[in-house]
């Protein structure tokens, strides 16, 4: 089961279309969905989650907590949707393609996928890419 929550930030709405794609990544990856929770919050939510529990004092605009077990993804999904906004502008994309790219990447990383180093990066970029251009059609 996937579920939306918002703290400290007005709720957007999420889309029955966005839930299958999401549930479509994990398939195609040959998972199987548990519980994933993604918490929408504003920046300074996200900054005190950051340096509460990884010991990091920036902003970001996702962080991943995996309760994976086996090939059950479960998990909860921070995301700073003002993060967002501001990284859609930076790189000229509209807000609901960098929305997608970052809920792809929280699962991604749920997967396994890591972004560390340049070649992890790399991977991650073109499986965001793929998910993106596979199911931009159903969203």
């Amino acid at each position: 089961m996937i579920q939306f929550f918002f703290e400290n930030i007005d709720e957007i709405p999420i889309s029955t279309a966005t839930i299958s794609w999401l549930e479509d990544v994990i398939k195609t990856e040959n998972k199987k969905l548990g519980e994933i929770n993604y918490i929408f919050c504003d920046d300074e939510y996200l900054l005190k989650v950051n340096q509460d529990f990884l010991d990091h004092d920036y902003y970001t605009d996702i962080i991943t907590f995996d309760y994976v077990k086996g090939k059950t993804i479960s998990g909860d999904i921070f995301v700073s949707l003002p993060r967002i906004s501001d990284n859609a502008k930076t790189l000229v994309r509209d807000f609901n393609s960098e929305f997608h790219r970052v809920l792809a990447h929280g699962i991604l990383h749920l997967m396994g996928y890591k972004d560390k180093t340049e070649e992890e990066i790399t991977v991650m970029r073109q499986k965001e890419d793929f998910y993106l251009n596979v199911f931009a059609n159903d969203m």
